[in-house]
């Protein structure tokens, strides 16, 4: 027999890897419900009263958990409830987008902290590089400032770009592409310039992981973010976990190919902020070119609407294709469009298109608004670290 032939098997774990599982599992409910006494925890998690004890001890000690004041219900004995500390946890989320890099820093339930942006130069990774890093190195002086012990609870750092990732491609005069920095070692690069664990993940995903912790994914087991900004993607929450594929490719919906005047075109090249730029005749570096947007939306100016009702036929079309494949709970429209054009887009999105998604006991909308932020992307990939940190997850509990 050949002992060096691979062989393949999913990792065990063991009890370290089962404690620290049902501490994330505790995180994660009070993270879901608030503040909930150890007996609401002990029920809601099917763990035994003991080791929900042992554990809130442990939580309490890190600095991550507090008690409350005590509560009575009824004749009953008087309960304790216990929440998060916001202050238990910090983490650093970093967007590169195409002509601009966003740096923000939240706590451990997700809120914004600190929030700072640059310029990006031409020049790809080597010019740009520099100016990333320093970006990240602003935000975290900052936040040790303004936090005691910020350091010592920094969990990480989360990177977010667009995709896709590692694939051949002819891109020199290819303005949506930024082969350049999809090609670059940017891991390694930020871990070696920060010091810090670093996760990277596609602006869509981070967008999904945004929803998940803060918007309107909170509490969802099976949804899909259709992710419009500059380019278009999905963010896929399947089974209470962000997937994101065999090479961080998963839910590029919109390099999908559509027939349009007898030739094939990518979705984000008839559907996007990209294409609504091009359509409008605007610069995407102009400044404050979001308020522009929106107040244009918002005065239903011809031009949008033009734009609009051709966008909502390829979009309906993507939410059809979504619910088909990945049967989610709700479909939520989010990124980077201002409120006024993402809530008139999905109303031109409607009737949505026959789908399995169409059941009498839905308790969603098939399609629903998320977050209509330039800096949710940002917030996404500063909430990846924090749940790689204390979400329960599959990987978490493997001895690998």
């Amino acid at each position: 027999m050949n002992e060096n032939r691979p062989i393949r098997a999913t990792s065990g774990t063991n009890h370290e890897g089962t404690s620290a599982h049902n501490r994330r599992v505790i995180i994660d409910a009070l993270r879901l419900n608030g503040a909930l006494s150890r007996a609401d925890l002990a029920r809601a998690t099917r763990l035994t009263k003991q080791t929900v004890s042992n554990i809130m001890e442990e939580l309490e000690s890190d600095g991550l958990v507090t008690s409350q004041e005590t509560v009575r219900r009824g004749r009953g004995q008087p309960s304790t409830p216990y929440g998060l500390v916001p202050e238990g946890a910090f983490a650093i989320g970093l967007q590169i987008d195409r002509h601009i890099t966003r740096a923000i820093a939240v706590d451990l339930v997700g809120n914004v902290l600190i929030r700072k942006e640059a310029n990006l130069p031409a020049g790809g990774p080597t010019t740009g590089t520099p100016v990333v890093l320093q970006l990240v190195e602003d935000v975290r002086n900052e936040l040790k400032q303004r936090v005691a012990q910020a350091e010592k609870r920094l969990v990480g750092l989360g990177a977010a770009m667009p995709g896709p990732f590692g694939i051949e491609q002819d891109d020199t005069d290819n303005p949506w592409m930024m082969g350049p920095w999809q090609r670059f070692p940017l891991l390694e690069t930020l871990s070696a310039g920060t010091g810090l664990n670093v996760t990277l993940q596609n602006d869509a995903a981070a967008c999904a992981t945004a929803e998940r912790m803060v918007g309107a994914a909170h509490g969802l087991d099976h949804a899909v973010c259709l992710y419009v900004g500059y380019g278009i993607g999905a963010g896929l929450i399947l089974g209470g976990e962000l997937y994101s594929g065999a090479h961080g490719n998963a839910g590029e919906i919109g390099m999908a190919l559509l027939t349009a005047g007898g030739r094939l075109t990518q979705l984000e090249h008839r559907a996007s902020l990209a294409s609504l730029y091009d359509h409008l005749g605007v610069d995407p570096m102009a400044p404050d070119l979001y308020s522009l947007i929106d107040k244009r939306a918002a005065a239903d100016d011809p031009d949008i609407l033009a734009w609009i009702e051709r966008a909502a036929i390829d979009l309906r079309w993507s939410v059809q294709l979504i619910e088909t494949i990945f049967d989610p709970q709700t479909v939520i429209l989010c990124g980077g469009a201002p409120a006024a054009l993402a809530t008139r887009l999905i109303a031109a999105m409607q009737p949505l298109l026959p789908s399995n998604a169409d059941r009498p006991d839905r308790l969603l909308p098939r399609l629903q608004l998320g977050m209509t932020d330039p800096w949710a992307v940002a917030r996404g990939a500063a909430a990846e670290p924090i749940g790689h940190a204390f979400d329960p997850r599959f990987q978490a509990i493997l001895k690998s």
